[in-house]
């Protein structure tokens, strides 16, 4: 019996549909098989990253080309999460992103997001995949 889970999302490129795209990443969450120990933090997991990673494409990639379509993929196996989310903007180096500076209102803006991911997935990669620059982020699942 396969359960694996594959799920791709394409929606024109507007903050607008995050909540849509955190939710559907809560329901995959809810239906991954995974221990149980996993599986109760996942929803919110998957949430936080899908949000912050769609932001940043958002925000960054796509200011060129709003009316373009933002695509998101989740694939679940048996191991392993992994979200990828596409852009076509000009990419950037995800190692020269430094952590984010604690001020007194917290933690600055500027790096925040990829901190955050980075906090809470195993695996971050920013790539070039044919036309379109990959924000792939893995999470262990065993």
């Amino acid at each position: 019996m396969k359960n694996d889970i594959d799920v791709d999302i394409r929606v024109p490129i507007h903050t607008r549909y995050l909540r849509m795209i955190g939710r559907i990443g809560e329901e995959v969450a809810r239906e991954t098989d995974c221990p149980e120990e996993i599986r109760e933090t996942l929803p919110n997991l998957l949430a936080i990253v899908l949000t912050e990673g769609v932001v940043n494409a958002i925000k960054h990639a796509h200011s060129a080309d709003p009316e373009g379509d933002l695509h998101v993929r989740i694939n679940v196996s048996k191991k392993d999460l992994v979200v990828r989310i596409y852009d076509t903007g000009i990419g950037f180096d995800l190692d020269a992103v430094p952590p984010p500076s604690l001020t007194s209102n917290g933690l600055e803006e500027k790096g925040r997001g990829i901190f955050i991911i980075r906090s809470l997935m195993d695996t971050v990669k920013y790539i070039r995949s044919d036309d379109a620059n990959v924000l792939e982020m893995r999470k262990n699942l065993v």
